[in-house]
């Protein structure tokens, strides 16, 4: 898993700085922030268009891998 250090992100600081952290996301800038809780990492808040490209990919492996069966 690759990241950036402007992608990490504490849970507090999230709930702090929700919004500004939406826009930058929905902007494309970061693609991704990683939330972390406890020095874990635990989520990841993606803009809605990486959602639907990531699951557009999930379901075209799903079906690669059904018809190799």
């Amino acid at each position: 898993m690759d990241f950036l250090k402007d992608e990490i992100h504490s849970a507090t600081d999230v709930v702090r700085n929700f919004s500004t952290m939406l826009s930058k996301v929905k902007s494309g800038d970061p693609k991704k922030i990683f939330i972390m809780k406890n020095n874990k990492f635990e989520a990841v808040l993606l803009n809605l268009e990486e959602y639907k490209r990531m699951q557009e990919a999930m379901l075209l492996l799903e079906t690669i891998y059904k018809q190799k069966k």
